[in-house]
């Protein structure tokens, strides 16, 4: 991946990122997100998944009233079976125009910051090359599909209008679904966001889950969504006759990891695939005390006029999972494997 930093003083991407995206970095993502306690149930509309394909009505059967019944039940089941296989989808770069024809001949726009390490990143060592889990995942899906692409680099707050306005075809980097955004464009989830917690080396404190969390002392930053976690773990130890969970606010993560090193605070919050990193680039330094999933979906989105490159993308990440490719590239970055939901094309009608 790319090369440990120090964290007590950080440098390369880790002080580049936070020194320039501060607090509010995190918010980003989660703009017109609900709060925590306000979600509501998302809608659904898979357009490739809604409607059974005619070889699964095809073999709904009725009963065979006739006295080899047993062997045409097997043959039609093995007949059903083959029909399956067929229509599963598979990598077949050469066959680009015939299954998404409006994507013969385009190059296709990624959308990326490079300052979202895990998701997106330049390595140390070759900073002209972009890096991470959906720079992976991405290559993987448009080589499958056999798509031109290319990698352009901005500030994460400009990537989703520019998207829009037709100045990139997709935005690929950890980008949160929420029903606002569902209704001006078509998402591909392929996984689930997650909350890491970090400790110093050993967990001093055995704080092994949110529940566990009664008489610490938690750092978020401000007005993010940790601190809904943190809010409700004080609540539900204060009414167990236990100490409730202090909680502190830092402005970027270089300040939290202070609070850390300092024990000022037993665990830091942010999202799980950065802390897993950090964690991973300081061994003997850090543990990660727990991960808890938070129910928001994340994965790419396209304009919904452009329903070629929503297929293959979505073709692409079934083959990715099916393959357990995705789960491998997880594992690459140290992106915790039970983030991983199964594709599905996601909007708002």
């Amino acid at each position: 991946m790319h090369s440990a930093t120090s964290s007590t003083n950080p440098s390369g991407w880790f002080s580049t990122l936070f020194a320039t995206r501060g607090r509010a970095g995190r918010r980003l993502r989660a703009n017109g997100l609900p709060n925590a306690n306000e979600q509501r149930p998302i809608q659904t509309a898979d357009r490739y998944q809604a409607t059974k394909p005619d070889w699964e009505r095809s073999c709904r059967m009725k009963r065979v009233h006739i006295p080899a019944a047993a062997a045409v039940l097997a043959t039609l089941s093995a007949l059903c079976l083959t029909s399956v296989a067929e229509a599963a989808p598979a990598c077949e770069p050469a066959k680009l125009a015939e299954k998404y024809p409006g994507l013969a001949g385009r190059t296709i726009k990624i959308g990326v910051d490079p300052q979202t390490p895990p998701y997106v990143m330049r390595p140390a060592n070759d900073f002209a090359k972009l890096i991470g889990v959906d720079a992976d995942v991405a290559r993987a899906v448009f080589d499958c599909a056999g798509v031109k692409y290319e990698f352009v680099a901005g500030a994460w707050s400009g990537l989703l209008p520019a998207v829009r306005a037709g100045q990139l075809d997709v935005l690929w980097d950890n980008l949160y679904y929420n029903p606002e955004r569902g209704k001006i464009l078509d998402f591909v989830i392929y996984m689930e966001a997650g909350t890491g917690a970090m400790t110093q080396a050993g967990n001093p404190k055995k704080i092994i889950s949110k529940d566990a969390m009664c008489g610490a002392v938690a750092a978020v930053t401000l007005g993010g969504f940790e601190e809904s976690i943190v809010k409700e773990a004080d609540a539900t130890c204060k009414a167990a006759g236990k100490p409730g969970v202090e909680m502190m606010s830092f402005q970027d993560v270089a300040a939290g990891i202070r609070l850390i090193d300092n024990k000022r605070a037993d665990i830091m919050m942010w999202d799980a695939g950065l802390i897993d990193t950090l964690v991973a680039e300081n061994p003997g330094k850090y543990d990660r005390a727990f991960m808890t999933l938070s129910g928001i979906q994340i994965g790419p989105a396209v304009r919904k006029d452009d329903q070629d490159l929503l297929k293959a993308i979505f073709d692409g990440m079934t083959v990715l999972q099916a393959k357990k490719e995705q789960a491998a590239i997880f594992k690459k970055y140290n992106v915790d494997p039970s983030s991983q939901v199964t594709a599905v094309i996601k909007n708002e009608k």
